[in-house]
């Protein structure tokens, strides 16, 4: 066991963890944040995806070792359900959540590809979010939101 610090959606937390641990174990068991969920555990579904240093990775993959004193954002860190960030506003304004398993993924991938490139083809956009799996096919509802943000960043 070891002693690790995290910045965690703008706040630094302290865990007691072996260092090999998965970051999405210490997100969801250790500081109770319910974004990042277990999917294939594989690194292939993109539902446990977080943000590190503004860049997406997979969290089921990544020992907790590897990310400390880096700034982590979940989906949760974005904004809060009395203001939701722009994305997530988005997202809600067109109906393009269903179950809520993928939207770690898709929501933080759109928001990251974004970021780094607000004037993204469609096509651009569907690729970064490709190795996202939903499986409500509510994609068409997903990139009108993505689309809706994109506009709004104009």
């Amino acid at each position: 066991m070891a002693v690790i610090s995290l910045k965690v959606n703008s706040r630094v937390r302290t865990v007691e963890v072996d260092p090999p641990t998965p970051l999405l174990y210490v997100l969801s068991d250790e500081l109770h944040l319910s974004g990042p969920k277990f999917g294939c555990g594989l690194a292939q579904c993109g539902a446990c995806s977080v943000l590190l240093q503004g860049k997406v990775i997979r969290s089921c993959v990544t020992p907790v070792s590897a990310v400390k004193d880096q700034e982590i954002t979940t989906l949760e860190g974005l904004g809060t359900p009395e203001k939701p960030h722009a994305i997530q506003q988005a997202f809600i304004d067109e109906g393009a959540v269903q179950c809520g398993f993928c939207l770690s993924g898709v929501i933080l991938t759109a928001k990251a590809l974004l970021d780094e490139k607000p004037q993204a083809s469609d096509e651009q956009i569907r690729d970064s979010f490709s190795n996202v799996l939903c499986r409500c096919f509510a994609h068409t509802r997903m990139m009108r939101a993505i689309k809706r943000y994109q506009a709004g960043l104009r």
